[in-house]
């Protein structure tokens, strides 16, 4: 999938700010696409934000620059829609909850390259590192008939470089709490029709105690990834990525230490070709895996998960109409030291979008039709209406369905503890609709949803007693919520905030779904003063319930963070980073039991453009 090389800023912030910006002019067409930039992820094809039909948030490679976040899940909290929670920071298991819904009920994809773990059914979030990305991608909502199983609550896709001009070199060196080290280096460029990238990252750190009176948990993380492409006179590509992250990470197990030795690797092929005037073709061939070996006081297990697919996407131009054909295979399989009765699945898809322009009204209609080697066929759809008010605002409505399919775990696990899979078991079923609204400007935008997700055989692991568990099926959600952003660039400064309200009930118990927060805040704040700036970042969380197999709860306080940070441009090309993370050393926790890091300095050298 290619996407547009202009760089982009999107951000979110307040009703509370946005009177501010009703005094902000500018004149520069870059502010305005930054602030409405082109969006891929959302419907398969380039579009502005305003015109996705969908709630989607862009973080571009500005805003990655200035907060240069340890991790991934550092950047998604407390975005419009977003929480996450993890067991400790530094490379600690970590989970990303989009509208109340749970984190295998959500799709990674790496430049279209769908990355999880098949016995879990989701994503290492915390072995990613975020300075080998240039954009993240987040879409909200169902989007289960464009990607199939899993996009339930929705789509996050992170954005490799492409390169572009003569040759560019990076690199940056830098360190800080915790005995931390970090250090990355990329060149980048174009060469005739030949665009180039290549990177690596190494990250280490002693950690800290994720227990109350705990040693200290490190964590180390080596990166590497390629990019190639090149396009012919005639208009047809071809390209490869690859991508592989490899390192450790100390944790608790029941009171003991204990390891885990992770790889992550992403890696694809393709061609595109364009069929005359109006039909462009693409088929992609690539392979995914989650590799991860745990090492406990008195014994080892292995979890090793590799997806390959083969995709093939055609897209016709139809005057202002698109239409979006296409099919996929997808091979999952497994290979552990546990016993799984099954340890290889297939799945065969085909799925059709049309993306119609009726100016004032736009329409988004999409199906997709699964058949899957373990739990049968399964058919998805969605409907998206858009209607353009005038040049600055669009109301926008959408219903989808979606699935998210139970994973090895859940079909086929066994242990010799007597913890067991149910091969019976059927894919969770949501309805999702969506209202939403959008404020377009030249220096600011707003924009509000309103949403309602209802799933149904929902898979949850219970006691079966004698201390072992299995999955059963039998419980049921709905999740509503509220979330209001937008973004200003108001000379020089930017300003950026997101308020969230979600309320995911288990309709069986009453209860909130387990470990979300209900109510969120985001507010990014920096100023560009010469060859400095200055910014901040506060998170604020309202409190979580945490259950237990006996139906116990654990009331996890809420929270507030301000992270800050400041950059000097000292020599040409040269530049210094220092950020400040939970600088009030606030002692908080996302996961029972397990406490995140206090506060955190870090400085950072740069070389390049």
């Amino acid at each position: 999938m290619k996407t547009p090389t202009t760089t982009h800023r999107l951000a979110a912030f307040g009703l509370a700010a946005l009177p501010l910006t009703l005094h902000a002019q500018t004149t520069d067409a870059d502010e305005t696409l930054r602030l409405n930039p082109m969006v891929v992820t959302a419907a398969l094809a380039p579009r502005t934000a305003d015109e996705t039909l969908a709630s989607v948030t862009i973080l571009d490679e500005a805003t990655l620059e200035r907060q240069d976040p340890t991790s991934i899940t550092d950047l998604l909290s407390g975005q419009p829609g977003v929480d996450v929670t993890t067991n400790g920071s530094f490379g600690k298991n970590s989970s990303v909850y989009i509208r109340g819904t749970s984190s295998d009920q959500n799709v990674l994809l790496i430049d279209g390259i769908r990355l999880r773990s098949a016995t879990v059914g989701s994503a290492a979030w915390q072995f990613l590192d975020p300075r080998l990305f240039e954009r993240v991608e987040i879409v909200r909502g169902s989007r289960g008939s464009l990607y199939g199983a899993d996009a339930v609550g929705g789509v996050v896709q992170l954005f490799i470089p492409e390169g572009e001009g003569g040759p560019t070199p990076r690199i940056s060196a830098g360190g800080g709490s915790f005995d931390t080290h970090r250090y990355s280096a990329s060149l980048s460029g174009v060469e005739g029709g030949t665009r180039y990238h290549f990177a690596a990252s190494r990250f280490d750190t002693d950690g800290t105690p994720i227990r109350r009176d705990g040693e200290d948990k490190g964590f180390d993380n080596t990166s590497g990834l390629v990019r190639l492409s090149h396009t012919f006179d005639s208009g047809a590509e071809i390209g490869m990525l690859g991508l592989r992250a490899t390192g450790s990470s100390e944790f608790d197990s029941f009171g003991m230490p204990a390891n885990t030795d992770f790889a992550q690797q992403v890696a694809g092929i393709y061609g595109e070709l364009l069929l005359g005037n109006n039909w462009r073709s693409r088929l992609t061939l690539s392979e995914s895996r989650d590799e991860q070996e745990f090492l406990y006081t008195a014994s080892e297990s292995q979890f090793d998960t590799r997806s390959r697919t083969a995709r093939w996407d055609n897209t016709l131009f139809l005057g202002n109409h698109e239409l979006v054909l296409g099919a996929d295979y997808l091979k999952d399989s497994v290979a552990t030291t546990d016993d799984y009765l099954v340890d290889s699945r297939d799945n065969a898809a085909v799925f059709a979008q049309g993306l119609l322009d009726f100016a004032p009204y736009s329409v988004q209609a999409s199906m997709r039709y699964d058949d899957n080697e373990s739990y049968g066929e399964e058919l998805t759809g969605s409907l998206a209406l858009g209607y353009e008010l005038d040049a600055h605002h669009t109301l926008r409505a959408s219903y989808g369905t979606a699935f998210k399919a139970p994973s090895f775990n859940d079909l086929y696990y066994r242990d010799q503890w007597g913890n067991f899979g149910d091969p019976d078991l059927e894919p969770e079923k949501s309805q999702s609709l969506e209202l939403g609204a959008r404020g377009q400007y030249q220096a600011f935008f707003w924009d509000l949803a309103l949403y309602q997700t209802d799933i149904d055989d929902l898979i949850d692991w219970k006691d079966q007693g004698n201390f072992t568990s299995a999955p059963e099926q039998v419980d049921s959600a709905r999740i509503r919520g509220v979330e209001l952003s937008g973004g200003a660039n108001i000379g020089d400064w930017t300003l950026a905030a997101a308020l969230t309200y979600t309320d995911p009930e288990d309709r069986e118990t009453g209860n909130r779904l387990n470990r979300r927060a209900s109510q969120s805040l985001r507010l990014d704040l920096d100023r560009e003063m010469g060859d400095w700036s200055l910014g901040g970042s506060w998170i604020v969380q309202n409190h979580r319930y945490e259950y237990d197999f006996s139906g116990g709860s654990t009331r996890l306080g809420g929270f507030g963070l301000l992270n800050l940070r400041a950059g000097w441009q000292f020599a040409p090309l040269w530049s210094t980073r220092l950020t400040v993370e939970n600088a009030l050393d606030k002692e908080y926790e996302t996961s029972r039991d397990y406490l995140n890091a206090g506060r955190a300095a870090f400085l950072s050298v740069h070389f390049g453009q």
